[in-house]
């Protein structure tokens, strides 16, 4: 099955552009999940969720819906290894769980995170502490794709690999595509090189607007992917002005033809 959206959805500029002309916030979602099968959480990053919050959520997606949510930036970028963070954060993940909801968590680990020991271990513990969940990396530097011990480590230990689309840096990952899991993931940032460090504002990184070639290259690489697995997630994460809506609605259209 081919579960196509966007990272994230609740973004004020996407009034207008996608949303309709004085759309409240607390309707985005409902208007959402009549165009997308598919979401990826990303407020779960930066605070531990309340249980109460991914229930609701859940409960107001249709069935068949299936969301992917981002791991709390203390495992990844704070690399913690308290248990009780992880135990907080799998019970509050429970209601979409038990609901056959959830599709994976995402581990988005800083380009500062690169191969080491240190940092294999680390991503052996995240996976004894959320033993039960189907867990995804993104790597965001190179030396992880560079040594193809990772992706047997991968397997290994059932975590599949985020294949990227993103800007042609020495030390960012090139767009490799590889099955280390029962499922796939496929994540678009855009190619914007100039601002993927230190741009004026965060959001800079990711105004970008794929064309249709552009997105072609993608088409294979994804069709064979979904040979290979049950599941296969693609999102686009260039939000800015709604640019990722356009280029998931492009994707789409590019794989039906």
């Amino acid at each position: 099955m081919l579960y196509l959206g966007t990272s994230g959805y609740s973004y004020d500029d996407w009034v207008g552009p996608f949303y309709p002309p004085r759309t409240a916030k607390k309707d985005f979602f409902a208007f959402y999940v009549d165009h997308f099968n598919t979401v990826e959480i990303n407020f779960t990053h930066y605070a531990l969720p309340a249980q109460s919050t991914i229930k609701n959520i859940a409960d107001r997606a249709p069935e068949g819906f299936i969301f992917t949510v981002k791991s709390y930036k203390d495992m990844t970028i704070g690399r913690t290894q308290d248990p009780q963070t992880y135990s907080e954060y799998r019970y509050s993940l429970d209601p979409m769980v038990k609901q056959n909801k959830l599709g994976c968590v995402l581990l988005q680990f800083p380009n500062r995170f690169n191969l080491s020991k240190d940092n294999v271990n680390h991503l052996a513990f995240i996976r004894k502490q959320l033993s039960d969940l189907p867990l995804c990396v993104e790597f965001r530097h190179r030396s992880w794709v560079d040594d193809e011990r990772t992706f047997d480590f991968l397997r290994d230990h059932e975590m599949a690999y985020c294949c990227v689309d993103e800007p042609p840096l020495q030390d960012l990952v090139p767009p490799l595509v590889r099955v280390t899991a029962l499922f796939a993931y496929v994540r678009f940032h855009g190619r914007n090189a100039d601002t993927w460090y230190g741009g004026e504002h965060a959001w800079t990184r990711y105004n970008y607007l794929y064309n249709d070639d552009e997105l072609r290259e993608w088409v294979e690489p994804v069709g064979t992917l979904q040979e290979q697995v049950k599941d296969t997630f693609v999102y686009f994460n260039n939000h800015y002005g709604a640019n990722a809506v356009k280029n998931a609605q492009d994707f789409a259209r590019l794989l039906e033809e």
